[in-house]
């Protein structure tokens, strides 16, 4: 009997990438297990969405002091921060970098951001192999930590939004067509400069996702000196119903992120065959691909006019098709099917 070990600690915090992520994965491993293959979940108690035959390493927060699970073949920690590491009970051991967006941060010292990047570098430093979510953090991973090119390889993210088409009751709904955003209200968001897409237009503007910090002050900010704060609206957390109606009946999807591992929300929109309009920054150029239309810049006057044009070019040659076709690609099964296959190949 193979034991596979997976970090699913994280599941503690909703509304975020990794917690949709992990919640995936843990499920469509489920699928693709063989009767020798057993899959060990260390899992928060608060958890219990998962339906099929796994054993539960009950989470405890003494676990990062003195951390006892069963002896496995494979650990997998799906987070390079990931508060336990039971090396001496796994073979062997996988760790997935979903990012070093800590290096892009303007608030953080050279002196914190080196000391983050000691610690993973150490941490891979006794792993097996390592897993980046796309080509570009791959990329950065190379550039910023030593790690061999033959311990290391890329295993996309999938992309899935429940549907549900007979739901039409938002707890906001816009009177006027409208462009949407999704995300954590934090900087590296780069939401502020969304309520210039407002001038010289009708569009209403709808950022959904936590607040964390006074950021969101700064777009009210932004919006209050354009004169649109009256069409300018934070809507916190949302439901996945209400997300399924946001994505589906916005003009447009407008996601300027400035550090990005992979960016899901871009593919949840295009799974709806909508215009994306992305920052050209981290990863995002590789996951739009040339299905989405791009700001190099974020003065006034170029978002505009990037906007403008990518609208009418939409408009002009309707790539609904084109766009949902590209969002196809990013598959949880196929994302499960790889990390099997990488454990497999370790055993």
């Amino acid at each position: 009997m193979h034991r596979i070990g997976i970090d699913l600690e994280k599941l503690k915090y909703p509304h975020n990438g990794l917690y949709t992520f992990c919640v995936q994965l843990g499920q469509r491993l489920l699928q693709f297990k063989t009767a020798d293959e057993q899959l060990l979940y260390y899992l928060p108690d608060t958890f219990d969405n998962y339906k099929g035959d796994f054993k539960k390493i009950p989470y405890k927060w003494y676990d990062r002091y003195m951390f006892n699970p069963p002896e496995m073949d494979i650990w997998h920690a799906v987070h390079q921060n990931g508060n336990v590491w039971p090396r001496k009970k796994a073979k062997k051991t996988i760790v997935t970098i979903h990012d070093l967006n800590f290096l892009f941060e303007p608030n953080k010292s050279d002196r914190e951001k080196k000391s983050a990047l000691d610690a993973i570098q150490q941490q891979v430093d006794e792993t097996d192999h390592i897993v980046a979510i796309s080509e570009f953090t791959l990329k950065t991973i190379h550039e910023h930590l030593q790690i061999p090119d033959n311990k290391c390889s890329i295993i996309y993210q999938g992309s899935e939004i429940k549907e549900f088409p007979g739901f039409d009751a938002p707890a906001y709904r816009p009177s006027a067509p409208f462009l949407f955003s999704i995300g954590m209200i934090l900087p590296k968001k780069n939401f502020h400069v969304l309520p210039r897409l407002l001038e010289h237009n009708d569009y209403e503007l709808l950022i959904a996702g936590k607040t964390q910090g006074d950021y969101v002050k700064r777009i009210g900010e932004e919006a209050a000196k354009l004169g649109v704060s009256d069409r300018v609206r934070m809507l916190g957390s949302i439901t996945d119903e209400e997300k399924y109606w946001y994505y589906k009946n916005c003009a447009a999807f407008i996601f300027p992120s400035v550090a990005e591992g992979f960016g899901a929300p871009v593919v949840e929109a295009m799974h709806f065959g909508k215009p994306v309009f992305l920052s050209d920054r981290t990863s995002l150029p590789e996951i739009g691909g040339d299905a989405a239309y791009y700001f190099k810049e974020f003065d006034n006057e170029y978002m505009r006019g990037v906007f403008e044009a990518g609208m009418q070019h939409y408009a002009a040659n309707q790539p609904v098709e084109k766009i949902k076709q590209h969002a196809v690609k990013f598959s949880w099964d196929t994302n499960a099917k790889k990390y099997m296959e990488l454990y497999r190949s370790l055993y």
